[in-house]
């Protein structure tokens, strides 16, 4: 029965890269090591307990060989050590290849094979970096994008203002895509994590609307609204507001037209001057006075008036 131990990461900073622990004494475990990092596999528990041992590579390599507490053989001399005192194995400076099936094989004192187990490590590159790229759609969604350097096999989640993304917030995507679309109104504090086994780096963003409102009414002449409106340029659903009074003289050609705005006609403080050419006379300072100001007086019809005719003009 295959067995898969958890695996506990410890990032010991970018100078010293990853270095990763892995309980190897169940048959079938999963191990994992970050590439150019350095992993510690428990073979098991005390070797001055075990008569001879050997660790096979892939079935075939032998690359430790020991008897109780004296190592015999260790082919990755240059960047391994083995600790008898408590069995583990500790490989630095991982590599591609060393990713592998390891069979330790245990024998007694005569020879015989009295057990065997097997683990399988792979090897991958950690993840360096992440990025969060967010742009606005047409309808006031935001599209969201997850991406990382680096890693290998690298798993996402998402949580805003801490806690998991929920369906009710997402437009298209889930809570394990790099890519996801938020519903117009959703703002606060968004996390992507980026992980695989042997890593977990996470980048936060503070996020806000894309300035769209939702609305929802009736017009005038009947016409349902129901939707998603950038908010700057809305001019549907607004409450009517009082129109203000214009003020200006009212042209002839405007009497008795609706113009739908509403007017007044300013007093005048002008002197009103008669122009009409039927009548000689003319108003000005209050006071009445003839057209000509000469000793003659004239008819209307220009003939000079006799002095019995000018007489009964004056009285």
């Amino acid at each position: 029965m295959e067995a898969v131990v958890g695996l506990l990461v410890m990032l010991l900073g970018v100078s010293h890269g990853v270095e990763t622990y892995c309980d190897g004494r169940q048959d079938g475990a999963q191990c994992y090591g970050a590439l150019g990092g350095t992993v510690v596999l428990q073979l098991m528990d005390n070797a001055s307990e075990i008569f001879r041992y050997q660790w096979n590579k892939n079935k075939t390599t032998i690359i430790l060989q020991g008897r109780k507490d004296k190592i015999v053989y260790n082919m990755m001399t240059d960047r391994s050590v083995f600790t008898p005192s408590n069995g583990t194995f500790r490989i630095n400076n991982l590599i591609r290849t060393d990713g592998a099936e390891y069979t330790l094989h245990i024998f007694d004192s005569n020879g015989r094979e009295s057990g065997q187990q097997t683990l399988q490590l792979s090897i991958q590159a950690p993840v360096s970096s992440v990025r969060l790229d967010s742009e606005c759609l047409s309808q006031g969604e935001m599209r969201v994008s997850c991406s990382s350097e680096g890693a290998d096999s690298p798993q996402y989640s998402w949580t805003l203002d801490g806690h998991t993304l929920t369906d009710t917030q997402l437009l298209s995507g889930n809570n394990e895509t790099n890519n996801i679309t938020l519903k117009q109104d959703v703002s606060g504090r968004l996390v992507c994590s980026v992980r695989n086994h042997i890593s977990n780096v996470s980048k936060e963003e503070k996020i806000s609307t894309c300035g769209f409102i939702f609305i929802n009414c009736t017009l005038p002449d009947g016409t349902n609204i129901s939707q998603w409106v950038f908010s700057a340029n809305n001019t549907l659903c607004i409450d009517p507001t009082t129109t203000p009074t214009m003020i200006t003289d009212k042209p002839a050609s405007s009497v008795g037209k609706e113009t739908g705005i509403t007017v007044s006609i300013k007093p005048s403080n002008q002197t009103v001057t008669n122009s009409s050419d039927d009548d000689p006379w003319s108003f000005a300072s209050n006071s009445w006075c003839p057209l000509s100001t000469g000793n003659s007086v004239n008819g209307r019809d220009g003939s000079r008036l006799s002095s019995k005719e000018k007489a009964k003009q004056q009285t």
